[in-house]
């Protein structure tokens, strides 16, 4: 089959690589542009998920619940209130994850312009799963469709999960060149982007800075406060209020970060 390769592990298992279809890889994965302006890229999901009403008047919880309440015998509207808090504290935990990787992984690093390769962590959630910071972004996307419309939800939910592949396949094929068979150790042991329900890898020693992963992603807090607030209050003004509130804080501690020096 041609653009499928094999090696041979250092323990002599054999693994896949792409050396034959390097040029099919390269296609796929992010280009320089797109992983210098990700943050932005990620709005863009959002952006293009919500006016998507115009062409598509049914909420994709709303069009749930109706479902569900026909096949289980329960209130259609009592469904969506329970619907959209299990989005909310889906988001909340979302929140969680992302906080918990940047403790660890250093909040220069998360939020640098050029892929970091200098060093590999192994603590922490990158124990479970080797991308904790794009899965988090999966479940935000699954989060927010849960206020847009049925074609917004798929819209936003499809595209966040192309381009955070997209963007693994770069960062992979960047570290795989630099930290070498250690790499590819890590990358048998632990999942790439669903996490595994125990730690797949020892610890390495490492210890979380809570204080600046909360900072570095505090922005992200605000995306689930606004999602607390919709489901409380079911109002789309004060969920946007908030939003936006919280992409201004996006936009300045993002920068604040990049121009910091990242450390180990």
């Amino acid at each position: 089959m041609r653009g499928q390769a094999t090696r041979t592990g250092p323990r002599g298992g054999t693994d896949f690589t792409f050396n034959v279809g390097r040029d099919r890889v390269r296609g796929v994965r992010a280009t320089n542009w797109e992983f210098k302006n990700r943050a932005l890229l990620f709005g863009l999901p959002f952006a293009v998920g919500f006016p998507l009403y115009a062409l598509d008047r049914q909420n994709s919880t709303a069009a749930l619940a109706n479902w569900l309440g026909a096949r289980l015998h329960m209130d259609a509207d009592l469904l969506s209130r329970l619907l959209l808090a299990f989005a909310a504290v889906l988001l909340v935990a979302a929140a969680f994850l992302r906080t918990w990787a940047s403790a660890y992984l250093n909040a220069g690093v998360v939020y640098a312009p050029e892929v970091k390769t200098e060093s590999l962590v192994a603590d922490g959630p990158y124990r479970r799963v080797r991308n904790p910071l794009y899965f988090a972004n999966v479940l935000m996307a699954i989060s927010i469709g849960a206020m847009m419309s049925r074609l917004g939800f798929f819209v936003a939910v499809a595209a966040m999960l192309v381009f955070c592949y997209r963007l693994i396949l770069r960062e992979e094929a960047e570290l795989a060149a630099t930290q070498g068979e250690g790499y590819w150790d890590y990358s048998r042991a632990v999942p790439r982007m669903w996490p595994a329900l125990v730690p797949r890898t020892a610890s390495a020693g490492r210890r979380a800075k809570w204080v600046e992963g909360f900072w570095a992603e505090a922005w992200y807090w605000g995306f689930a406060a606004a999602s607390v607030a919709f489901a409380i209050t079911l109002k789309m003004q004060t969920f946007f209020v908030i939003l936006a509130a919280s992409l201004v804080l996006f936009w300045v501690t993002s920068s604040v970060l990049r121009k910091k020096p990242s450390s180990a």
